[in-house]
């Protein structure tokens, strides 16, 4: 499981005194352990697929952030953020390219909007932005 490398990449930050890398860890694991007692709730277990939703959620937070910090001027935090992103963009699966998401849509027999959309969250998710695919999808309908 996602989460399990997670922990054990936590662990050697640790050993190699990596605050920067260690502090990213700590906040994916703080996101997931709060998600996984919402899923208890419900009777559910954490699945990878949600890990990946919580890293990307939080790579698109950290992105807000740079930008902030370069706004400010602040380059050298900036600097740090961005490397955080690049310790968590190495647990994210391969996104779909635009070729692959046509290719799939293209073999749908039911090109509606509604069932495109259902289909790819219950199969590709997160392996695409959902964004992308309502902008292929609209050259069909």
């Amino acid at each position: 499981m996602i989460l399990d490398e997670i922990k054990k990449a936590n662990i050697n930050a640790l050993k190699n005194k990596d605050q920067n890398a260690r502090a990213i860890y700590s906040v994916v694991m703080t996101k997931a352990m709060l998600e996984t007692v919402k899923k208890r709730e419900k009777e559910e277990e954490l699945t990878d697929a949600d890990v990946i939703q919580i890293i990307q959620k939080t790579i698109k937070e950290l992105t807000d952030e740079c930008q902030s910090y370069k706004n400010a001027g602040n380059n050298e935090q900036a600097s740090l953020v961005e490397k955080q992103k690049e310790i968590l963009s190495v647990y994210l699966p391969k996104m779909l390219s635009e070729e692959e998401i046509y290719n799939i849509i293209s073999s749908q027999t039911d090109k509606s909007i509604g069932n495109i959309m259902k289909y790819f969250k219950q199969n590709y998710a997160g392996k695409v932005e959902m964004s992308k695919v309502g902008e292929i999808l609209k050259k069909f309908n």
